[in-house]
């Protein structure tokens, strides 16, 4: 019997080594190594777009002018992709991979050949939302390419570099933004996406070879329509209110009114369509629709400690604009390592243990943030974001791998992008709704602190904390209000923190709801070598 048994083990283990040695050879022949540098790179170019920007838009706005019409230079990018996002998912689960993948490459490289070229605030918007349709087709197909063509035991490795990726950008994509708008020309922002997209357009199209078959459907023209047409409303609402027109005006009504319309519309034709756009029926599926929801609400805690903590170090510890890039440094290490980490940990821990064990983290930076005062030092403000950062990396590889995980290859595309659009949809949310917020609390701060006094600082708008986050501006204020106005905007802060915990909190207990698939890639080996 022993030696019946022993039998058994070798040969099981000869067809593992068969297969394994099979697997290198199919990853040598498909240029593994090549694609996944290509695919990177463009995830790379895209993610850093938007960071990359921001340190420049005061050059920017300086020589175009335009400052009332700023915010649009980011709104159209992320409308554009948000639309873009579940559209390219499902017609490269229908009609391949590549020949979208390319398409979001060459669109987003004339975009931003065309953003060198604007003249005006208002040009320039526009040419960003031709860079918006190309980011929406590079950011979730590359991942779902990656998927393809990885073996099934590299997967998490590389989601984790895919994940890293996007904690990078965020990183180094301030630096050299602030480095080309002061040295060279703030037009170069937008060229350095071109010698980048010019090497992963080529070593896509002669190294990838596309080999899952795919069949061609009918294309819901209906459901796009309803879909980009929802999503518009939802943004202009979102952008216009409470800036060019009030919450409660017809205009904003409308809007919100029209996106709920859409929405249900979109609704209503996708649960009828032969190939929706967005396939309801994935989220009957709990590990994947937990990976959805984690992804909205930990997205909109994430962001608001992106967007207000730099407030904070230059508006009440007085640090300067100039090393913006630096502020969020330890944030972006943090969410790197758990990036990275999490996915080497796929294969040992099921999704549920690493999610539920990253966003303790992320409840409980978010928590010390609430703590934070006019007197904090900047040393105690470093260990949070640094704890925020651990909290949200693992979900830019873990929930990417959850969320395809089950799925066959002609669902991938559709459960990926969907994912990324979640994303961007609860991080969009989070910058609106706590931006409301933190505006109202500290406008009713300092109008209570002068109300006394009934004398407002001159050069300063009490709705507007970037007036006193300039060094310049916060010389010329007189100390004793200075404290005033760092006191109402360090509240104001707070308090939107301890808002923030609602959304890190309903995410943590999503990953308890989450099922308990672990990825095994000997399970998906038979698969990978078929399809190759």
């Amino acid at each position: 019997m022993r030696s019946y048994n022993d039998k058994i083990k070798f040969e099981i283990k000869e067809k593992w080594r068969e297969q394994k040695r099979m697997v290198k050879n199919l990853e040598k022949k498909n240029n593994v190594g090549i694609i996944i540098a290509a695919l990177l790179l463009a995830t790379l170019m895209a993610s850093m777009d938007n960071t990359i920007l921001a340190t420049a838009m005061g050059t920017i706005v300086g020589e175009l002018g335009g400052f009332d019409k700023l915010m649009w230079v980011t709104s159209a990018y992320m409308i554009a992709e948000m639309a873009g996002m579940p559209i390219f998912g499902k017609l490269s689960d229908m009609y391949g991979r590549k020949r979208f993948f390319i398409f979001g490459i060459i669109v987003f490289m004339i975009g931003s050949a065309l953003c060198g070229t604007a003249n005006s605030i208002v040009q320039l918007s526009i040419y960003r939302a031709i860079q918006g349709i190309g980011g929406g087709a590079l950011v979730p197909i590359a991942f779902t390419i990656m998927f393809d063509v990885v073996a099934p035991e590299k997967r998490g490795k590389i989601g984790g570099l895919f994940g890293a990726a996007y904690g990078i950008s965020s990183i180094f994509g301030p630096l050299i933004g602030a480095y080309i708008a002061d040295y060279i020309h703030w037009s170069w922002v937008f060229y350095i996406n071109l010698p980048i997209g010019v090497i992963a357009f080529f070593l896509i199209a002669f190294f990838y070879k596309e080999s899952v078959e795919h069949s061609k459907e009918k294309i819901d023209y209906l459901g796009a329509f309803t879909l980009v047409a929802s999503i518009l409303c939802l943004m202009f609402a979102i952008e216009l209110g409470g800036k060019k027109y009030a919450w409660d005006s017809a205009m904003i009504l409308g809007l919100f009114l029209a996106f709920v319309v859409f929405i249900v519309g979109f609704i209503f034709i996708e649960r009828r369509a032969e190939e929706p756009i967005i396939t309801f029926g994935m989220f009957k599926n709990r590990l994947y629709s937990t990976s959805n929801v984690m992804a909205i609400f930990s997205g909109a805690a994430f962001i608001t400690a992106s967007v207000y903590i730099p407030i904070y170090i230059q508006g009440v510890l007085g640090g300067s604009a100039t090393n913006s890039g630096l502020v969020l440094l330890p944030m972006m290490l943090g969410s790197v390592i758990t990036a990275a980490g999490g996915g080497f940990l796929l294969s040992k821990f099921n999704y549920r243990a690493i999610m539920i064990s990253t966003l303790i983290l992320l409840v409980l930076g978010i928590a010390l943030l609430t703590t934070l005062t006019p007197d904090s030092s900047r040393f105690m403000v470093t260990i949070f974001m640094f704890l925020v950062g651990l909290g949200i990396g693992s979900s830019f590889s873990v929930l990417s791998n959850a969320a395809i995980h089950g799925f066959t290859a002609r669902q991938r595309g559709s459960a990926s992008s969907t994912l990324s659009f979640t994303r961007e949809l609860g991080m969009t949310l989070g910058i609106t709704v706590f931006g409301i917020i933190q505006s109202h609390v500290f406008s009713n701060k300092l109008a209570s602190m002068f109300s006394s006094s009934g004398a407002t600082p001159i050069g300063v708008n009490l709705s507007d904390p970037s007036t006193i986050l300039t060094p310049d501006t916060r010389e010329k204020i007189p100390t004793e209000v200075l404290d005033k106005i760092t006191e109402g905007l360090s509240s104001s802060l707070v308090h939107t923190f301890v808002w923030a915990i609602i959304p890190s909190v309903i995410a943590l207990l999503a990953a308890f709801v989450m099922s308990k698939e672990k990825f095994d890639p000997a399970s998906e080996l038979g698969e990978y070598t078929a399809s190759h």
